[in-house]
């Protein structure tokens, strides 16, 4: 199987408490990029799918990553790499240079490129809450698409992918080839059944861990460059950055001596009553 993962740097979500508004802009000087944490769960299920779990440094499968961004957006395709990606593409960008539906579109090319049997893709970003890529990717390539998956059985030819929501859960049948998004389930015990994989085997909760001389190994790898202009000519923004207006200050709490000056207070100076 050869499965194609699309990846995203995102300012580190455990620092969110160290950004601040400068101007009309959320400026994250000074905030470490990582691995969408969703994106790393669907890198986490391709290994999966391209292993026998018990020998999982030998990869049976192709597991391709691809990011766009700038040159030190590298690191996280090296993360990748040292995962046990097989290889990686970086596509030159800026990151106001994008957005969903020109990711979208040079995905496609690749895709069209690689012809992957499967395309894993996070459920959302969690800088932006975006999560409209992957529809639009299937959309554009005409390829059944299932979101938020948390389990997947591989098929011969397809998947059993078992999707979930706030309202319930729905559980599909898919063929190859297909676009996933998937959810944190994804990466429990069992979230994946692979064909590779003994039917008794269970895997851990949540993704891997990288030993050390797996990252200085991927530092040796080589990237291959792509540029917008030949995977997405001529499409432009479609929407672009206006703003960001933080909420406003609050003012303190204050205590009360008894219910009926609370009842007050909520009636006549916070008007919700």
């Amino acid at each position: 199987m050869k499965v194609l993962v699309p990846l995203k740097r995102v300012p580190d979500p455990d620092r969110a408490n160290q950004l601040r508004a400068v101007g009309d802009r959320v400026d994250t000087d000074g905030i470490p990029w990582k691995t969408n944490p969703f994106d790393e769960y669907a890198l986490e299920a391709a290994l999966r799918l391209t292993e026998n779990g018990k020998t999982p440094k030998t990869r049976l499968g192709e597991v391709v990553v691809v990011t766009l961004g700038p040159k030190d957006a590298e690191s996280t395709l090296r993360a990748a790499l040292a995962a046990g990606a097989s290889r990686a593409i970086r596509v030159e960008a800026t990151d106001d240079a994008l957005d969903g539906r020109l990711v979208a579109h040079a995905l496609k090319s690749i895709v069209v490129e690689e012809k992957p049997d499967l395309v894993l893709l996070g459920e959302k970003a969690v800088d932006s809450e975006g999560n409209h890529v992957g529809q639009a990717l299937a959309a554009m390539l005409d390829y059944p698409m299932v979101g938020s998956a948390t389990r997947m059985h591989e098929e011969d030819g397809g998947a059993l992918v078992r999707s979930e929501r706030d309202g319930g859960q729905s559980i599909l049948r898919t063929r190859f080839p297909a676009v996933v998004t998937v959810d944190l389930g994804i990466v429990s015990a069992a979230g994946i059944v692979a064909r590779n994989s003994e039917a008794d085997f269970s895997y851990w909760d949540g993704v891997r861990f990288i030993p050390f001389t797996a990252i200085l190994q991927a530092k040796k790898k080589d990237i291959v460059t792509r540029t917008l202009d030949e995977l997405a000519p001529g499409i432009a923004l479609s929407s672009t950055y206006y703003r960001f207006d933080p909420p406003p200050s609050r003012k303190p709490g204050i205590f009360v001596k008894d219910v009926a000056e609370l009842v007050d207070k909520l009636a006549n100076e916070a008007g919700v009553l």
